[in-house]
C-alpha cells in the first residue's frame, strides 16, 4: 500500500485528460506532496516504476505533464495497446 493510492484511485474514476492544481493533488495524498513536487519537473517523470508516486498514475493509465509555473499537472490517458 502506498500513500499515493488515493491519487491512483481518483484517476481511475476519470476518463480522458484532466488537469489539477498541485494543491488539489496534495489534498488527495496523506501528508500532501513533498516540496520537490512543487519545484522539480523530474518528480513528475513518467515510466519510472521504482517511484510509488509515478507508479500511481501509471497504474491508473495516465502520464503526467507538469506546468510548475502555473502549479498544475495535466494527466493524459496512455493509449491502450492492442496485441
Amino acid at each position: 500500500m502506498s500513500k499515493y493510492d488515493a491519487l491512483r484511485d481518483h484517476l481511475r474514476r476519470r476518463s480522458g485528460e484532466v488537469t489539477y492544481r498541485l494543491d488539489d493533488i496534495a489534498d488527495l495524498i496523506p501528508g500532501g506532496l513533498p516540496p520537490s513536487a512543487y519545484r522539480h519537473p523530474a518528480w513528475w517523470a513518467n515510466g519510472d516504476r521504482s517511484h510509488p508516486h509515478s507508479q500511481s498514475w501509471a497504474d491508473a493509465g495516465y502520464t503526467a505533464h507538469p506546468d510548475l509555473g502555473r502549479a498544475v499537472v495535466r494527466f493524459v490517458p496512455e493509449p491502450r495497446r492492442s496485441y
